[in-house]
């Protein structure tokens, strides 16, 4: 049977000025906010409940994003590679370049939310609790896990029952959900 993770405990890493926690929280629910000195990003801020069908509803077609002037270091670096306008978010200061712009006022938090629901799920099992942000990276949210993990006493696997289900990404997702995405996606 599948088992969740319940946080029971608050677990909390900062890393460079970014914040990363995991809360006690009936369900799974997510908070976060970016600050970026280009304009075209700046501050955002979202706050999420997952149990409603919101990852495919609010996040799963946010785009990745960078910085026009990063794109190229990125690159010599073997990063990046398949990026482009089409597939990602550049931005130049105030300017989007991505043709269309963004696809979402607030579609880099978005993402990064997304990051950090694919960087949870190495847990190993969907997770009852509540996640924050703070210009939070892959990096924070991994140390995060790692010492939720130290402590066998911040969380506990519980079975996945029907109520338990009803409280995770995903639960009260329809296909109409799905079919509204493949819908709304852009043709290339």
């Amino acid at each position: 049977p599948v088992q969740a993770l319940k946080v029971l405990k608050t677990v909390e890493v900062y890393e460079n000025g970014a914040y990363a926690a995991l809360l006690p929280f009936s369900g799974m629910e997510m908070d976060f906010s970016i600050d970026f000195p280009d304009s075209a990003i700046g501050q955002q801020s979202k706050l999420l409940n997952l149990a409603n069908g919101s990852f495919v509803n609010e996040l799963c077609d946010s785009r990745t994003f960078c910085r026009y002037s990063d794109v190229a270091l990125m690159q010599s670096n073997g990063l990046a590679l398949g990026g482009t306008l089409l597939n990602a978010v550049v931005v130049d200061g105030a300017e989007v370049l991505s043709p269309g712009g963004l696809r979402y006022a607030d579609e880099p938090v978005r993402h990064k939310m997304l990051d950090a629901m694919g960087d949870l799920a190495l847990a190993g099992g969907p997770i009852i609790g509540r996640y924050v942000g703070r210009r939070a990276g892959h990096t924070a949210t991994n140390k995060l896990l790692r010492k939720l993990f130290m402590d066998a006493s911040n969380f506990r696997m519980i079975p996945c029952d029907s109520e338990v289900s009803q409280r995770l990404p995903g639960a009260g997702l329809v296909q109409n959900d799905t079919r509204n995405f493949v819908e709304k996606r852009p043709s290339f």
